[in-house]
């Protein structure tokens, strides 16, 4: 899964790298960002070709749900069985988005604790999830959008720490997957592969990014994991 990320960006460089129109939205660089939060989307405008920029809250609520308690449980959508689930297979089909990011986070169980680790693309370079967003009416009729994260199976890099990973879409699939006029659901799902594991890089970081509340560069530095020699005593 994708339980946390980053995006360390500027606004103005978001909006310059994925050629975006202007972003309205406030927007601050971010190292530890959790699901529920406002997250940056990108999709395509529905009549033209043009690239919109908007906040989200991070946790799908399906358009048909009754209420917003499932939101924190559906942060990551499979893509082997999002075609199939009800609350992800309109998405798929019709509301599909770009979610940009700079690295991700996973956590690996060391007996009775997990150690974070810090997932790069080329050294920290810009990057897109495939993302899927919906939107939802609340009781007080405001509309209230919200995301998703597909993920796949993982790749050499991360498979040393997590079973899961989640799609980082090629820049060449961008055009593809955020066209409103593509709604074969074949062609897109066949973007949601591993990323290359060759691309890619992973390294320890400090228990800081465990808590929310921390959210600073700290959060992504790499630290030296600690070392256990067994000595022999004569």
């Amino acid at each position: 899964m994708c339980g946390r990320y980053r995006l360390s960006r500027r606004k103005q460089l978001v909006e310059e790298y994925f050629d975006s129109a202007r972003w309205d939205d406030d927007w601050s660089p971010r190292y530890n960002i959790a699901p529920t939060q406002p997250v940056p989307v990108i999709r395509q405008h529905p009549k033209e070709p043009v690239r919109q920029l908007s906040l989200m809250k991070w946790g799908l609520i399906p358009s048909r749900a009754k209420d917003a308690s499932g939101a924190a449980k559906m942060i990551n959508a499979r893509s082997e069985t999002a075609s199939t689930k009800p609350a992800f297979r309109d998405p798929l089909k019709f509301r599909r988005c770009l979610i940009p990011s700079d690295a991700f986070y996973e956590w690996k169980r060391n007996g009775g604790s997990k150690q974070p680790y810090c997932f790069e693309i080329n050294d920290g370079e810009l990057f897109a999830f495939a993302g899927l967003w919906d939107g939802w009416k609340n009781a007080e009729g405001q509309w209230i959008k919200t995301c998703s994260i597909l993920t796949t199976t993982p790749n050499a890099v991360t498979s040393a720490i997590h079973d899961r990973m989640p799609v980082i879409l090629n820049p060449d699939s961008y055009d593809l997957w955020l066209d409103p006029g593509m709604t074969k659901v074949e062609a897109v799902s066949d973007l949601l592969r591993p990323c290359e594991a060759r691309l890619m890089r992973c390294y320890p970081v400090s228990s800081r990014v465990n808590h929310v509340a921390n959210d600073d560069e700290e959060c992504s530095h790499a630290v030296e994991l600690a070392q256990t020699q067994n000595r022999l005593f004569s």
